[in-house]
């Protein structure tokens, strides 16, 4: 049987300096150290590292960074320099989500200005749908996925919130207690709730929007869960969230909170209490100038066109691919609709007051 081992080497020009504050003040394990007459080299290792501090190595100090759920670890120092001048930064093992606090703006984004597409996680080719990111509040996505399987693993979100909405093909996706392979199409969608491990595994023809609160989250493989879980759980929380997989086909519309459209609920405002609302709107009649009282109010041309109109703003035509933000307070007006009009709307909180002007 083979064993193979991995170390980090630092410098150091005097090991005595250096032992006491990796063993004492970091709390790591001294494994080895030669010679012994006038010890030149030590092992330890500890957190997850193994190091190998040796004298007149080459390499720079460099940074450790160590994360703790222990508020007490090293006296409660966050930013630590060992003699050998290694800088030590100490942080939380689950630091909180934090989401920034929203930079209003008035966005719209074209797909025909031909905004690049960009390769990321998993060969999935990613198009930005809000540039701004409205100060870090929230990111959008339009994603295309390679036909076939999905070089994927196991993984989960360190999120506040997050949505998969299916604009064309299909796509099939495992997820932590929710039973076999779930497959979305066009018009479907997927909220992911916080922490929920899944793992995206074939596609045909699939494009998505996915949106994530807050603009920039960790993505966390779990290299000990396999999918599917044995349990069945429909009804388990996440965070205060619950697993929604809409079916678009099995909508029923209903009044809209702007008079002249109706729109089918996802269901998602009541799985993530209240945190969001994703609807699908089209048009029943003329909409009139309205204003939200919301935060984050994102909406993507699913089909059809629109001229959206706002105040001090040029009226600008839009049609499927094509995404816009409305800040609070600002009066707009959807104009000039074609009867195949379809929008998802996405809004953060949940069914935003609406004024009609």
């Amino acid at each position: 049987m083979t064993e193979t081992r991995a170390e980090i080497r630092l410098p150091t020009k005097e090991l005595r300096d250096d032992l006491p504050f990796f063993t004492r003040t970091l709390g790591m394990r001294l494994d080895m150290i030669f010679p012994a007459d006038n010890p030149e080299v030590a092992v330890l290792s500890g957190h997850g590292l193994r190091l190998r501090i040796q004298k007149g190595a080459a390499e720079p100090p460099g940074t450790l960074r160590i994360l703790t759920d222990d508020p007490g670890f090293a006296g409660g120092a966050r930013t630590l320099t060992a003699p050998n001048g290694t800088r030590v930064e100490i942080d939380g093992l689950n630091p909180p989500v934090v989401t920034p606090a929203t930079e209003h703006a008035f966005i719209v984004r074209r797909l025909a200005d031909q905004a690049p597409w960009v390769i990321g996680r998993a060969g999935m080719e990613y198009r930005d749908l809000v540039p701004t990111r409205l100060g870090g509040a929230m990111i959008a996505s339009h994603i295309r996925v390679p036909d076939g399987p999905v070089p994927d693993m196991v993984h989960f979100h360190k999120v506040g919130f997050q949505l998969i909405f299916c604009v064309a093909g299909w796509v099939d996706v495992l997820y932590e207690d929710q039973g076999g392979i779930r497959r979305i199409h066009a018009g479907d969608c997927f909220i992911q709730p916080p922490g929920i491990r899944h793992k995206v595994l074939h596609s045909e023809g699939v494009q998505v929007v996915e949106i994530g609160v807050p603009a920039e989250h960790v993505t966390e493989i779990d290299h000990e869960m396999t999918l599917p879980t044995r349990q069945y759980r429909p009804d388990r929380e996440w965070e205060g969230q619950r697993f929604v997989h809409d079916i678009g086909a099995e909508g029923v519309f209903r009044p809209f909170r702007i008079p002249g459209l109706e729109a089918r609920d996802t269901g998602i405002m009541a799985a993530t209490q209240g945190v969001a609302s994703v609807m699908v709107a089209r048009p029943v009649g003329q909409a009139p100038w309205t204003a939200h009282d919301g935060d984050i109010l994102f909406t993507f041309v699913l089909t059809g066109s629109m001229t959206l109109e706002g105040a001090g703003k040029d009226p600008c035509r839009l049609e499927p691919g094509d995404a816009f933000v409305i800040p609070p307070g600002l009066a707009t007006r959807y104009g000039d609709v074609t009867a195949d009009l379809q929008l998802l709307e996405v809004a953060l909180p949940g069914n935003p007051p609406t004024r009609v002007l």
